[in-house]
């Protein structure tokens, strides 16, 4: 039915797959401030605002950006225990990075221009 995909389930499947498509570029960006280990670039993500995004779906994502030559990981010694991956933007990342900025952008500015005149104001009573 149509209607369903408008329900709150809807929202929260529209707000995935708006995710899905922008964390790698969010996570190359978070990269592109400093290195830094797995564990801290969930914690990020989770204090930027992405709430849903876990360890499953942010190691996987590094593998391939590592795969892809847009990260590079290496071992550093913890303060605590074993030895951590440290990830880092390669310069690669880094102007992977800057293309994926200005695709945002115009995208955002498209969407932004279409959205104000997209539903008229409701007549006040």
């Amino acid at each position: 039915m149509i209607a369903a995909d408008y329900s709150d389930a809807g929202d929260a499947e529209r707000q995935t797959q708006l995710l899905r498509g922008a964390l790698d570029m969010c996570l190359l960006a978070l990269l592109a401030r400093e290195p830094v280990h797995g564990y801290e670039l969930v914690r990020r993500v989770e204090a930027a605002g992405f709430d849903a995004v876990g360890y499953g779906t942010v190691y996987p994502l590094l593998t391939r950006m590592r795969r892809l030559g847009l990260v590079a990981d290496e071992l550093q010694a913890s303060p605590s225990g074993p030895p951590r991956k440290v990830y880092a933007l390669t310069e690669a990342g880094r102007s992977r990075l800057q293309s994926w900025q200005r695709q945002w952008t115009r995208f955002v500015g498209v969407v932004d221009a279409l959205l104000p005149d997209a539903v008229p104001e409701s007549p006040r009573s």
